[in-house]
């Protein structure tokens, strides 16, 4: 049965025990999936000793069920679809570009806000602690894998809150 913790930051504290044998090591860095994987991850990173950058996933709601996602995207243009959400609503090709072309815009408005011209930190042949608070249908985990993938890591290690 799943920990139930106080906040966000207690789950962050409870996976960072989990995680810590990638304790300063030189080589992890902590990826957090905003907005709730921000505060999970700041505690994992604190106790890791590691360095921390966000990396923006976005959820595609589906049309009339917006908390049920039937795919994601992620920095770098990568999209997940989520074919069983799709078929079992009947979800055409031209509403899943509807929503991920608003989507896509939204994560450039929050990667400018976000980075305000900084660099994401390079994740090349160094070990990746993706963290996020929880995950509901898992479409924007598998994006920010997908994402984090093509840059090269060591290794991707996906971490969530349990929230």
């Amino acid at each position: 049965m799943a920990e139930l913790f106080v906040d966000r930051r207690s789950a962050g504290r409870a996976l960072a025990d989990s995680l810590a044998g990638h304790a300063d090591r030189g080589d992890a860095v902590v990826l957090a999936l905003p907005r709730g994987g921000v505060p999970v991850a700041f505690e994992v990173a604190q106790r890791l000793r590691a360095p921390m950058d966000v990396f923006l996933v976005r959820k595609l709601g589906a049309p009339g069920h917006t908390e049920l996602a039937m795919g994601a995207l992620a920095t770098g243009g990568t999209l997940v679809r989520n074919d069983q959400v799709i078929r079992g609503l009947g979800i055409g090709e031209e509403m899943i570009e509807q929503v991920a072309d608003t989507e896509r815009r939204e994560l450039a408005r929050r990667e400018h806000a976000y980075r305000d011209g900084r660099a994401p930190i390079d994740v090349t042949g160094r070990v990746i602690l993706l963290v996020d608070d929880g995950m509901a249908t898992g479409a924007t985990m598998r994006a920010a894998v997908d994402a984090v993938r093509r840059r090269r890591p060591a290794r991707v290690i996906v971490a969530a809150g349990g929230l």
